[in-house]
């Protein structure tokens, strides 16, 4: 199991290291693409840029699709402010107090890649006497560019215009004692979890019952992931997303958390009491929680119509659309749920 959870860290670094908030994913679909033909199975782009893979099983007409996203949250050009700076729009769900103090690229649409700092206007607390009293949304922060510019048209000589991509950075780090601390573990964490599902049954050389398709979306952050691109002999998706940690849930970073529901309602009663069943089997530590604010691709896909079985899995992440962290127990368990649940 070792050199499995070996391969899903390789891989998270890798995945967390590529920019790719929603609507900016090409390079990580690439990525993907590239690693599924490393690994020997064959994938194929969605024509809204996601990634599908198919892992043959022995029966073809009752098939199960695992989802995850490689789309994170970022921010995107809204204006070039007289002074040169930048006001940006939040994509997905990301929060100016998690951004601020933090460097950020822009990725212009033909004049390169430039750096900057998202930073409170005014940020100097020797100049500023209501610094703590400002709270901080995305029109009191900034982005001030590590370039010399000081107007409107100085910023524009460079190449930076509206509509351009803002994209922080990770940060990403391993502790000594198993912690995984990053931005955007969510989803990236379980993506490369099932790259690694992928590699065990390959190399183990295991044909699961049912055909397995992987389904890596490109804009879950922003509500519509998984709405298209579901094979027809799919009967079941099993969403493979962040597992919640907080107040009043009992999943911690170590476990694999099951969700029995969420913003979007209900998850499926038998595919949740058979992840529930498997975990028991095969000793996973896993919790069972309600999930408040929160929707996954799974539910994208039952809005846009269609009729299947629909449960979600992941490992705990705390911190959610902040700074996040989990650990490699949750990795390691979700890994062997999805191996008890397929086999």
């Amino acid at each position: 199991m070792d050199k499995y959870l070996d391969y899903i860290m390789q891989q998270a670094k890798e995945l967390l290291d590529i920019d790719s908030p929603s609507g900016f994913t090409e390079e990580v679909s690439n990525y993907l693409m590239n690693e599924f033909k490393n690994l020997g199975y064959e994938s194929q782009k969605t024509v809204k840029g996601g990634v599908m893979a198919q892992i043959p099983g022995k029966q073809k007409d009752d098939a199960i699709m695992l989802d995850a996203h490689v789309d994170t949250l970022g921010g995107m050009v809204a204006e070039i402010k007289s002074n040169g700076r930048l006001k940006i729009t939040a994509i997905g769900g990301l929060n100016a107090n998690n951004v601020e103090t933090e460097i950020c690229k822009i990725y212009t649409k033909f004049d390169g890649v430039y750096e900057g700092t998202c930073q409170l206007i005014n940020a100097s607390t020797h100049v500023n006497g209501e610094y703590n009293n400002i709270k901080r949304t995305f029109d009191t922060v900034e982005i001030v560019l590590d370039e010399k510019t000081s107007s409107k048209e100085d910023t524009k000589k460079l190449g930076i215009t509206n509509g351009d991509y803002v994209c922080f950075s990770p940060a990403t780090r391993v502790t000594k004692s198993g912690y995984i601390k990053s931005r955007f573990l969510d989803d990236k964490l379980s993506a490369a979890i099932l790259l690694g599902y992928a590699k065990y049954l390959k190399e183990e050389n295991i044909k699961p019952q049912r055909t397995v398709f992987q389904h890596f979306t490109v804009f879950e952050e922003v509500g519509h992931g998984a709405s298209a691109s579901v094979p027809e002999n799919v009967k079941e998706i099993l969403s493979v997303d962040m597992g919640c940690v907080g107040e009043g849930l009992e999943c911690t970073e170590h476990e694999v958390s099951i969700c029995v529901k969420d913003s979007g309602g209900p998850y499926h009663y038998d595919i949740v009491k058979a992840l529930i069943e498997a975990a028991k089997k095969a000793n996973i530590g896993y919790a069972a929680d309600v999930y408040p604010f929160y929707a996954s691709d799974v539910d994208a896909t039952l809005k846009a119509g269609f009729d299947f079985k629909h449960g979600l899995i992941g490992p705990g992440v705390y911190a959610s659309h902040g700074y996040e962290r989990s650990h490699m127990d949750g990795v390691e368990n979700t890994l062997k749920l999805l191996i008890e649940y397929l086999r």
